[in-house]
């Protein structure tokens, strides 16, 4: 069963806040509801009107956004609000009835090269996961039918999958230009099928650092400096490498050497230019914003 974890992000409208979560919420389309009655397909959008704050609910891949009135401020309720939302989810109670649910779901998927000769980049029209997985082989990727499924073409490497795209790593046997629209078709049909790409229970990126000692942003109480150095990553790099089709994540810092170690994931990994951009730009950066405190960063799979 899933479990579900909320992190409240304000918008650009002061009445408005999003209640992102870890999972995708609902797949075929995104929905509004003005009122209780509006929401007669939604149990969750209905439970929400209970509350006399609410004017109205969207729901979307893998966020709710509340409109509130003026009666309240979110300062005072988002934390209530949240708590109940999370609760709702983690009872397995339906969120949204979808309809036509034996339809095909609509969705595009383009092919993207990547700074990494080996790794193409599928970018789908819709959000697909709420995390990032990485799959080095057939055995790690017993918990994602769509990995499993890639894996079963003989020149696929390494697949990494995260929010909207599938990056996918191969051997040198084959070419880009010969295979790159079979893969293609092969990842747009699995998304309009339906088809789960990823089990409830697998594990992310991030969980699977954590349970390696290998620390992220959360569970593992870190420094001063580390946060610091997490909190740059996800503003300013995360970002960057992730239009590239790959991840970075922030392993451990050592304060006697300075040493920020790194893990590179997707079209990073192994990638001819990573050491450059390592050194470039990550490293750069972090000696620029953070002054003596870092004297080099390391990726530790390459």
């Amino acid at each position: 069963m899933k479990e579900y974890s909320i992190t409240v992000v304000k918008t650009n409208n002061p009445n408005i806040l999003k209640f992102e979560t870890n999972h995708l919420l609902v797949q075929r389309k995104n929905y509004e509801y003005k009122n209780i009655d509006d929401a007669n397909n939604s149990p969750l959008a209905q439970q929400l009107f209970y509350l006399p704050f609410i004017k109205t609910v969207y729901i979307s891949g893998d966020f709710i956004g509340l409109e509130r009135f003026d009666i309240v401020q979110w300062e005072d309720v988002k934390d209530e609000v949240a708590q109940q939302l999370v609760e709702y989810l983690n009872s397995g109670e339906p969120i949204v009835l979808e309809e036509d649910m034996d339809k095909p779901i609509p969705v595009t998927v383009y092919a993207e090269v990547t700074p990494n000769p080996s790794t193409m980049k599928f970018v789908a029209s819709k959000k697909i996961v709420g995390s990032s997985f990485e799959f080095k082989n057939i055995d790690e990727a017993k918990d994602s039918k769509l990995a499993t499924a890639l894996f079963q073409f003989p020149f696929v490497k390494q697949v990494f999958i995260d929010e909207n795209y599938v990056s996918v790593s191969k051997f040198d046997v084959a070419e880009w230009d010969d295979i790159t629209v079979e893969l293609r078709e092969a990842i747009r049909n699995f998304i309009a099928d339906g088809k789960e790409i990823v089990a409830d229970n697998a594990k992310s990126s991030a969980e699977v650092q954590v349970s390696e000692t290998v620390s992220t942003e959360s569970t593992i109480e870190l420094d001063e400096t580390s946060q610091e150095i997490v909190d740059i990553l996800e503003e300013y790099v995360k970002p960057a490498v992730a239009s590239d089709g790959g991840n970075i994540m922030f392993k451990s810092y050592d304060t006697e050497s300075k040493t920020v170690n790194v893990v590179l994931q997707g079209a990073c990994s192994g990638c001819p230019s990573s050491t450059f951009t390592l050194k470039n730009g990550i490293e750069t950066m972090l000696k620029n914003m953070m002054g003596d405190k870092v004297n080099e960063v390391v990726a530790v799979n390459g």
